[in-house]
C-alpha cells in the first residue's frame, strides 16, 4: 500500500500533465528506415535515439514497425429499432482464436490516397453491409497498438436505415465474405458482455453507443 509521500508524489507529476507532450518529432533522432518486408501490408526496422525524460539522450533504439494504410471503422445504429448492424468474417490474425476465427465487427476499411475518412466510412458501408449512409459521427481516432504498428483508426457511429439489410457482401477481388447480421442493441450488448465483440473497433464503439444512445433515440 502507498505512503502519505508516495501519494503526494504521484499527485505533483499528475499536475505536470498538460494538452500538449513534453516531446514531439524533433525530439527523435531517426537514424535508418528499412523495409523488411513488402506485401500486403510492409514491415520495417527502425534505428531511432530519443530524448529521455531526465534529460540526455537515449541509445540506439532497434524496432519492428507494422506499416498500415490508416483504418475507419462505422458503427451503423437504426435509431427508429433500435438495432445495430453488424458483420462477420474470417480473420488471419485471429487463426489460433480459441473459439473461432470468424469475429464480430463493426463495418471497417483502409483509407487509399485521395479519401477523405468520412467518404471511406460510407464506401465500406456500402460494400460490406449494401447499406447507404448520410450522417456520420465521429468518435475517436486512436493507435490500435502503437509500439508495433503506424496505423491510426478513426471511428465513426453512422445513423441508418437498417430495414432489408442482410444477406453475404464484399467484394470478390479482395476474397472478401462477408455476413451481415442485424440485432437489437439489447442483444449486441450481451454478445460484448459474454466476450463475443472482442476487437477494439467493436467495443470503444459500443460503449460510446451505450453511453449516447437515449439521446440519439431522443433525436427521432
Amino acid at each position: 500500500m502507498p505512503n502519505s509521500h508516495d501519494q503526494n508524489l504521484d499527485y505533483d507529476q499528475s499536475r505536470e500533465l498538460t494538452l500538449l507532450p513534453a516531446f514531439s518529432a524533433d525530439d527523435v533522432e531517426l537514424r535508418e528506415r528499412r523495409c523488411l518486408y513488402q506485401g500486403f501490408f510492409r514491415l520495417e526496422e527502425v534505428h531511432l535515439r530519443h530524448r529521455l525524460f531526465d534529460g540526455g539522450w537515449s541509445g540506439e533504439v532497434v524496432r519492428e514497425v507494422h506499416c498500415r494504410h490508416d483504418a475507419v471503422g462505422v458503427l451503423l445504429y437504426d435509431v427508429e429499432r433500435d438495432c445495430v448492424v453488424l458483420v462477420e468474417q474470417i480473420r488471419a490474425g485471429a487463426l489460433a482464436d480459441p473459439v473461432s476465427p470468424w469475429k464480430l465487427e463493426v463495418v471497417a476499411g483502409l483509407v487509399e490516397a485521395g479519401e477523405s475518412r468520412a467518404e471511406v466510412a460510407r464506401r465500406e458501408a456500402m460494400e460490406e453491409a449494401g447499406c447507404p449512409v448520410d450522417e456520420v459521427i465521429e468518435l475517436h481516432t486512436y493507435y490500435p497498438s502503437p509500439g508495433a504498428c503506424d496505423e491510426r483508426v478513426t471511428l465513426y457511429c453512422a445513423l441508418v436505415d437498417c430495414g432489408g439489410l442482410g444477406g453475404v457482401h464484399g467484394l470478390d477481388e479482395e476474397h472478401e465474405d462477408i455476413r451481415v447480421h442485424v440485432l437489437p442493441f439489447t442483444q449486441a450488448w450481451e454478445l460484448l458482455q459474454a466476450g463475443r465483440l472482442d476487437n477494439a473497433m467493436c467495443l470503444i464503439a459500443f460503449y460510446w453507443l451505450a453511453a449516447e444512445r437515449a439521446s440519439l433515440r431522443a433525436r427521432r
